[in-house]
């Protein structure tokens, strides 16, 4: 088997063969690190890259495999960890100026459950700085480039991990999510994206344990990888209060869930939100072939009129705690949009803050309600194609002007407002051969339910899902 056909494999099509013996992990490694050496100079997705000490481990986990020892499901299969993760001996820089090159002494959470379930690390995937914002570039490593139209951004926060797994340098990898940085540059990336719900892929992370805001997730080629890859990383955690105490077995069994008789709720623009015109039309195909699959597709006209409240009041509160000390120490090191979101959090008083958890209360009922009369909401994952990547953000939408720098990225930071889980699934390419996703929301902690109506979703998009970037 080439070098480059490995490349092309699934996470568990990869774990397979190197179970097996039909290749070997240095094999599967190398031919990965030799797609970073081919592509990653024009994509700028994978930074800190580790090649001498990835090749080291695979023949590692090759010689315990050959003394009939095999660490965990992912024994010997390369990925990279998203520049906000740590990992023990590897940079975590944040995309910061202020942390470039500072080596981390101890594993995070989910970096742990990888390394245990037997990853091996090539390196970190590029980020925003301080992940703020949803397109990828820094003062430290630059801006990653889509691997579809290499003139677009990759999307963001997660979007180095979203550009590298698209382009076959790594077969899958982690993700956060605030307000669509898993859901974002899964959509630009023809990827599968999933937010979970909060606690289900638990942070030991300092600041606010208790804000259901920010959650950890993957970026993956399909929709079984993701199974595979939540059945690792997702599992209780002391340290963590809101994390999930279920058997994260549950996703290896899923099974094509049937559309036939389900009642869909669908939401075109989620609350009157300006969309891109090729967008629009995608969303609206995707509630048609739902319709084909035989699901009772019923629009809905939903109450978010208090969801950006909700959604800008604690991520700013996030940002004024994680990184306010920054931005004073540092004023000339941290990009404007991140002081920007220090300085409004400086402005808040108890009673917006009081306004807003009370809505959030509000919203998370309402949308449980909805989720319990209907299995699933499918709305636009994204409100734009994927832009020219000289720009740091879209400032207008089909001729609305955008407030803020996350303002366009609202088709997804809504759905965070309500603490729903939400995924965001490949749906059509645009004219220019850009790809649109969309995005299903599910019921709290509904994750199994929804992996497997998407399984479903994505057999009958086969085509579309298929289709990768031309490098």
């Amino acid at each position: 088997m080439t070098g480059e056909h490995l490349t092309t494999l699934s996470t568990r099509a990869l774990a397979d063969g190197i179970r097996t013996g039909e290749f070997s992990s240095e094999e599967v490694v190398a031919a990965h690190l030799a797609r970073i050496d081919a592509l990653n100079p024009a994509v700028n997705a994978v930074v800190s890259l580790q090649p001498d000490a990835a090749l080291a481990e695979a023949r590692a986990c090759d010689r315990e495999l050959a003394a009939g020892r095999i660490r965990g499901p992912l024994h010997g299969v390369p990925t990279a960890v998203k520049d906000l993760m740590d990992v023990a001996g590897m940079p975590t820089s944040h995309g910061s100026r202020i942390y470039a090159g500072q080596v981390a002494s101890a594993d995070s959470v989910i970096v742990g459950r990888m390394r245990e379930a037997g990853a091996v690390f090539v390196g970190k995937t590029n980020t925003p700085e301080f992940g703020a914002g949803s397109h990828t570039f820094n003062d430290v490593f630059g801006a990653t480039r889509n691997p579809y139209d290499l003139d677009r951004s990759a999307g963001g926060s997660s979007g180095g991990a979203a550009a590298a797994v698209t382009s076959g340098m790594l077969p899958f990898a982690d993700a956060s999510d605030l307000g669509g940085s898993i859901r974002n540059p899964a959509s630009f990336g023809n990827l599968v994206g999933l937010r979970p719900t909060a606690g289900r892929v638990a942070s030991a992370r300092p600041g606010n344990a208790w804000d259901p805001g920010s959650v950890l997730g993957v970026v993956t080629r399909d929709v079984r990888d993701t199974a595979l890859l939540l059945s690792i990383i997702s599992g209780p955690e002391k340290r963590a209060p809101l994390s999930v105490d279920e058997d994260p077995a549950q996703f290896l069994t899923i099974r094509p869930r049937s559309f036939a008789g389900t009642r869909i709720a669908y939401s075109p623009d989620l609350g009157g939100l300006p969309l891109e015109p090729q967008v629009r039309a995608a969303t609206a195909a995707a509630a048609a072939r739902l319709a084909d699959l035989g699901a009772d597709v019923v629009e809905v006209d939903l109450d978010l009129s208090e969801a950006d409240l909700v959604f800008e009041t604690f991520r700013s509160l996030e940002f004024f705690d994680g990184h306010g000390d920054d931005a004073r120490r540092h004023p000339d090191l941290v990009k404007k949009t991140v002081r920007d979101d220090v300085s409004w959090a400086e402005a808040f008083d108890a009673a917006l803050i009081v306004r807003a958890a009370a809505a959030r209360t509000r919203l998370f009922r309402r949308f449980q309600a909805l989720l319990g009369e209907h299995a699933l909401l499918l709305a636009p994952a994204v409100q734009v194609l994927p832009f020219p990547v000289e720009w740091e953000y879209p400032t207008e939408i089909d001729g609305v002007a955008m407030e803020r720098y996350y303002t366009w990225q609202r088709s997804c930071s809504r759905i965070t407002a309500t603490a729903m889980p939400a995924m965001s699934l490949p749906a059509a390419f645009s004219a220019e051969g850009l790809p649109i996703g969309v995005q299903l929301v599910g019921p709290y902690r509904g994750e199994r339910a929804m992996l497997e109506y998407a399984l479903t979703w994505e057999a009958a998009v086969a085509d579309v899902a298929a289709r990768r970037p031309a490098l």
